[in-house]
């Protein structure tokens, strides 16, 4: 059995992870008697825990919230989260650099000298993609706008001027839906369902600018795609519906399936013969995806469809006239 100030504190962490706790369940995920919980939940109780017991068949507990809360307690995993999680902040796109840090400060002061000495020991340094462009960054404070739309289910709306606009008259404002607030290639997006056109739309966060006060509340939608990482990955590749790439092609490469593998991410591959493969794989187009199957250093069979088959032929005759030129 662990030691009473270690149970404590997993008793702590478990009541934090979930609003309700069944006694029984937390018994048995801490492997200790009903009776031991009781008697923990009061010691938590007089360290100024505010847990409630929840009534019922079951029986069980809260962590209530209260201004009167003490300094939350980290396990060590929870720890070395906390630190990761804050440390790679910069890469979020969401303006908070310096906001993390002081926060990575804060926490460090307040943990026992064990715990402080892992975070300080883990040092993580983000490094952007040789040549990339810098991300534009979205205020904090319109991440949170947009966030507490979502989770009201309120309309919402906002100006969304656009890259080229240098100032002038900006357009009407849009009404949307709002539904989720993602990241994707290390940007922030709104996925809302559009009033005045009628349609599912992703709007990059940076550009947004919020209006108040905010619409009535509405009844949300069903999502195509199964869910928003499918209706995301979809829109990203240019499809609505399936989330397949709009181009798809098979052809048999001259090299082994176990070497083209290491560097297909996102397609089939398999063996097709000695020293010989087959792939199946999409792009946005049937010239890109042509290109792509290029980069090999191997012979290529197209199996089809036919456009890619004309891609490579057009390709080709770029190729030529480059070398020749």
């Amino acid at each position: 059995m662990q030691k009473t100030s270690a149970r404590l504190l997993a008793l702590l962490s478990l009541l934090q992870m979930r609003r309700d706790w069944p006694g029984a369940l937390l018994a048995e995920r801490l492997e200790v008697s009903p009776r031991t919980v009781r008697r923990d939940v009061d010691r938590l109780r007089d360290l100024g825990y505010p847990i409630a017991a929840i009534k019922g068949p079951d029986g069980g507990y809260r962590l209530d919230a209260g201004s009167e809360l003490p300094p939350l307690l980290f396990d060590d995993e929870q720890a070395v989260a906390l630190a990761i999680a804050l440390q790679i902040a910069a890469t979020a796109g969401a303006g908070i650099e310096e906001a993390a840090a002081r926060a990575l400060t804060t926490v460090r002061q307040v943990m026992p000298a064990r715990l402080r000495h892992r975070i300080d020991t883990l040092q993580v340094t983000a490094v952007e993609r040789a040549g990339a462009r810098p991300e534009p960054q979205v205020a904090g404070g319109v991440l949170v706008a947009l966030s507490a739309a979502v989770h009201a289910r309120e309309v919402l709306r906002f100006d969304y001027p656009s890259e080229a606009d240098d100032g002038g008259a900006l357009p009407p404002p849009r009404r949307v839906e709002p539904h989720h607030l993602v990241t994707w290639g290390g940007r922030w997006y709104l996925v809302a369902w559009d009033l005045d056109r009628a349609d599912w739309r992703t709007f990059r966060a940076d550009r947004i600018r919020p209006r108040t006060p905010t619409g009535p509340r509405f009844t949300p939608r069903e999502l195509p795609g199964g869910g928003v990482a499918a209706f995301v990955t979809a829109r990203f590749r240019g499809s609505d519906e399936a989330g397949d790439w709009p181009c798809r092609g098979e052809v048999i490469l001259a090299l082994p399936a176990a070497v083209v593998s290491r560097y297909v991410r996102d397609g089939l591959v398999e063996e097709a013969g000695p020293d010989r493969c087959r792939i199946v794989m999409g792009s946005w187009s049937w010239l890109g995806l042509a290109a792509a199957l290029g980069r090999f250093d191997a012979d290529i069979e197209v199996v089809g469809p036919a456009e890619l088959r004309d891609a490579f032929a057009q390709l080709a005759r770029r190729y030529t006239a480059a070398s020749s030129s």
